[in-house]
C-alpha cells in the first residue's frame, strides 16, 4: 500500500543543474578540475540525484562537508573521487579511508591517523593540506606548511593530492582580500616548490570561479551556482534548479477588519480573500516571512500575512483573483509572469540564499524532473 502524496513538495529540475555545470565549466580552462559541492543534502536539492546529474555533466569529482555524507553517496554506487570538506577527527580516519575519500589536513595528529588507516587497509589515503589566508576558520598557519608537507610526503601510504584554501568574501564588492588571499597561498605554493613539491592547488568556490578567472589554478569547488544562484550580482545566467510549491486549502473573503493568525499580527484593512496554504515552518518557510514575504497564486504575487505557523501559512489575495481550494501556490519558482527566487526570501529574512536553500524542510518530498536514472 503506497501512503498519501503531499500536497507540498519541492520539484527539483536535473537539467537545471545539468545546464549550471555546463555554464560554469565553459567559464573554466580546458584542464581545470571541477568539484560540484553536494553538501547538506546538495543544498536540500538531494545529494545522490545532484551528484549523478552533475558528474554526466561534466563534473569531475564531487565534495562534502561530513565522512558520513561521503559513505551515503559511496553507498549509492557513486565511484568519483569524493573530498571531505570539512576538518575529521583522528577517530574518523578509518571510515573515511574505508570509503575511499579525499580527506583535508592540516594537523600533525590527523596525518598520522590517515596515514595509520592507510597502511592498515594496505592502499593510499588522499589528502588536501588546507591553508589558513584568511578565512579564520580551519586550517594550517603559512608558516606552518612546510613542516606538515614534509610529514604528508614522508608517509608511504599518503598520496598528497592537493592544496587548498578557502576565499572568504569572493562574493562582496571588495575584491582586494580576495587577491590578498590568493597572493598568500601563492607565496606558499612558491615556498614548497622550492622544496620540490608540486601538488595540484585550488581555491575558488563559485565566486572565486566566475568572477577571479586567474584564480582558478588546478581545480574549483562549486557550491552555489550549481543549484541556480548567482554567487554575485554579476555572474553569468543561470538556472535556478529548485520550486517549492503547495495548495490552497481554505479561501474565504473577509471584510475590513478581519484579523488572521497568531497574535492577530495583520489585520486587513480592505475587503479581500484570505487563502490558507498548506505549508509552514517545519517545511522551511521560516516564520520571518511572516507579513514580509509573498508567494504566487493566480499567477500574481501576493502577501503572506499573519504568523507563518508550524504546517500553514496565510496568503492576502485581492478579491479581484479568483482563488479556489487546491489551486497551486508557488512558494519559491515561477507562475505565469511572477517568480520569487531564493534571493527574494534571502532579502526578507536578511539571510544568505545558502541558508534559505537548505533549510527546507525533510518532510518535504522531493520531485525530480527529468527522474534520475
Amino acid at each position: 500500500m503506497t501512503g498519501p502524496e503531499r500536497a507540498t513538495r519541492a520539484l527539483v529540475r536535473l537539467d537545471a543543474i545539468q545546464t549550471n555545470v555546463q555554464v560554469v565549466r565553459r567559464a573554466l580552462a580546458p584542464a581545470t578540475m571541477m568539484w560540484a559541492v553536494v553538501k547538506a543534502n546538495a543544498y536540500g536539492h538531494g545529494a545522490v540525484p545532484v551528484a549523478r546529474a552533475a558528474l554526466e555533466a561534466g563534473a569531475d569529482a564531487l565534495a562534502v562537508a561530513l565522512p558520513e555524507e561521503g559513505w551515503a553517496l559511496r553507498q549509492a554506487g557513486i565511484g568519483s573521487p569524493i573530498l571531505v570538506l570539512g576538518p575529521i577527527l583522528p577517530e574518523q580516519a578509518a571510515s573515511v579511508v574505508g570509503a575511499d575519500l579525499d580527506a583535508i589536513v592540516f594537523s600533525p595528529a590527523v596525518i598520522e591517523a590517515l596515514a595509520r588507516a592507510a597502511a592498515d587497509r594496505g592502499r593510499p589515503a588522499r589528502v588536501h593540506l588546507k591553508v589558513d589566508t584568511g578565512m579564520g576558520r580551519v586550517g594550517a598557519q603559512p608558516d606552518d606548511v612546510a613542516a606538515l608537507a614534509e610529514r604528508i610526503v614522508a608517509e608511504r601510504a599518503l598520496q598528497w593530492a592537493g592544496l587548498m584554501t578557502h576565499l572568504a568574501d569572493a562574493d562582496h564588492e571588495e575584491r582586494e582580500w580576495t587577491r590578498g588571499q590568493y597572493r598568500q597561498l601563492l607565496r606558499v605554493v612558491e615556498g614548497l616548490r622550492r622544496r620540490g613539491w608540486a601538488p595540484p592547488v585550488h581555491a575558488a568556490n563559485s565566486a572565486g570561479a566566475l568572477r577571479f578567472p586567474g584564480l582558478q589554478a588546478d581545480g574549483v569547488r562549486v557550491g552555489l551556482a550549481l543549484y541556480g544562484v548567482a554567487p554575485w550580482a554579476g555572474a553569468p545566467p543561470l538556472e535556478p534548479a529548485l520550486a517549492l510549491q503547495s495548495v490552497v486549502t481554505m479561501a474565504k473573503r473577509v471584510p475590513a477588519g478581519f484579523r488572521v493568525g497568531y497574535g492577530h499580527t495583520y489585520e486587513t484593512a480592505e475587503p479581500l480573500t484570505i487563502a490558507t496554504v498548506a505549508a509552514g515552518y517545519a517545511d522551511g518557510v521560516r516564520r520571518g516571512l511572516s507579513n514580509r514575504g509573498a508567494a504566487i497564486v493566480g499567477g500574481r504575487r501576493v502577501p503572506i500575512v499573519g504568523q507563518v505557523s508550524m504546517d500553514q501559512l496565510t496568503l492576502a489575495v485581492p478579491r479581484e483573483v479568483r482563488v479556489q481550494v487546491g489551486d497551486p501556490v508557488v512558494l519559491l519558482g515561477r507562475q505565469g509572469g511572477a517568480a520569487v527566487s531564493a534571493g527574494d526570501w534571502a532579502a526578507w529574512l536578511d539571510t544568505i540564499p545558502y541558508e534559505v536553500l537548505c533549510g527546507i524542510g525533510a518532510r518535504v518530498p522531493r520531485t525530480y524532473l527529468p527522474p534520475p536514472a
